[in-house]
């Protein structure tokens, strides 16, 4: 008897599978399978921006998981993440649909010039703000020393700055969580909820991340996870650009506050492809971890697309180009056209493949940013699938070639998995 449901997963790792197109499910299940350990998998992951970019509902995201989990007699707990809310009203559409798992996405409350803001400036955003924060004085001149991590020291300037920052952020985030437990209490189902402050262009400081975290905490907000902006670039679609050691000795410290504040995990947002540094998030986190991933399973299923209709492709490449600097007007990337052949440049399906869908080896040898192609297919996916043409062909290329796409995702999602799961 299959567990056809989702439930809340607490602390277990576990691992986000962003399937945009409905077809990926036995692929991510395969590689989960075939990585081991503890790590379970959130089989039904769609932000509801990907929803409308692919014209899709969260019942039909939540159904194509549960068939195919159904179909192969999947019995372990799994989840579902209602990916990057913002609204009640996005509450209500993922709760009704059975999610358990709900991100809240604060970033349109988050002033992102905070960290530029010169001293005059930034007294005068804080005035702007006082009324509506009501913690500042609790940090002020405060030094909190972190069991088996950092010192951190809440002078003035990193308090106020905290404050300008995400006070509004942290408001809405507790208000939002509110909503959550309301809605989910009136369907009758458990929820836990996951807070990202990502998506800004610096990285979350500590004594930010322990003031986020606290607050929401003693809001009574059900945290399992949070997403802090780490050290380095996470870009769509590319493996981390940035010192893996480093990183690795940040994170430790990011996860030190978890542990005690918490516990509760340490999210990886844009956490598709980033071969080179999963061990050290493990290893950083001690297994209390998250990892989203979304993106990578539409290149991947392109990459079936490629093994069997050439020219569908060359199309897809074609379209993505002329699609690219408009859609990726929302994602953190720098690719460019001018960088990367055209499909009508390259002679066969090998070149195409390396091109636009690999140059991991290329990396790693040191040459520097080569994965731009993987971006430009990665920004256009929405406009690409709810093409009627293009859409249509695709997902009835991957309707018939189902084994193949399903050996592609479990071959790609265990370089993720396996690394992750030594440590957890």
């Amino acid at each position: 008897m299959s567990r056809t449901q989702p439930v809340t997963l607490g602390l277990a790792p576990s691992f986000g599978f962003g399937d945009r197109l409905g077809f990926a499910t036995p692929g991510h299940l395969a590689s989960l399978r075939q990585a081991g350990g503890p790590i379970k998998g959130i089989f039904a992951q769609q932000s509801i921006r990907e929803m409308q970019r692919t014209d899709r509902t969260a019942t039909e995201v939540m159904t194509a998981a549960t068939d195919a989990l159904t179909a192969a007699g999947f019995d372990d707990a799994w989840g579902a993440d209602a990916d990057h809310l913002k609204t009640p009203e996005d509450v209500e559409v993922t709760a009704a649909a059975g999610f358990t798992f709900y991100t809240i996405d604060p970033s349109d409350h988050v002033d992102q010039q905070a960290d530029s803001y010169g001293a005059d400036e930034l007294a005068m955003a804080y005035k702007q703000v006082c009324d509506a924060v009501d913690w500042v004085d609790r940090y002020l001149n405060e030094t909190v020393k972190v069991d088996g991590g950092p010192t951190i020291t809440f002078d003035e300037p990193t308090v106020m700055r905290a404050a300008v920052k995400y006070g509004r952020a942290i408001n809405h985030a507790r208000s939002l969580a509110r909503s959550i437990e309301q809605i989910t209490a009136k369907h009758g189902a458990d929820h836990e909820i996951e807070l990202s402050v990502d998506e800004t262009d610096q990285p979350t400081t500590l004594a930010e991340h322990y003031i986020i975290a606290e607050q929401v905490l003693e809001a009574g907000v059900k945290l399992v996870s949070l997403a802090p902006r780490y050290i380095g670039e996470f870009e769509k679609g590319v493996d981390y650009i940035g010192d893996v050691a480093a990183l690795e000795a940040s994170i430790a410290d990011h996860a030190a506050i978890a542990r005690q504040l918490g516990p509760y995990k340490l999210s990886l947002h844009s956490g598709s492809d980033k071969l080179s540094m999963y061990a050290a998030f493990a290893r950083a986190t001690g297994g209390l971890l998250h990892v989203k991933t979304a993106g990578t399973s539409y290149l991947e299923a392109l990459r079936v697309v490629l093994m069997h209709d050439e020219d569908l492709f060359r199309q897809v490449v074609a379209f993505s180009r002329d699609r690219y600097d408009a859609d990726r007007a929302t994602y953190h990337v720098h690719a460019a056209n001018a960088t990367v052949p055209s499909a009508d440049d390259l002679a066969d399906a090998e070149s195409l493949e390396k091109v636009y869908l690999e140059r991991w080896e290329d990396v790693a040898a040191g040459e520097g940013f080569t994965e731009a192609g993987r971006q430009i297919l990665h920004c256009a996916f929405g406009s690409v699938m709810t093409d009627p043409r293009l859409g249509s062909s695709i997902k009835q290329l991957l309707s018939e070639q189902a084994d193949d796409y399903a050996a592609v995702l479990e071959a790609h999602f265990v370089k993720h998995l396996e690394p992750m799961a030594r440590y957890c």
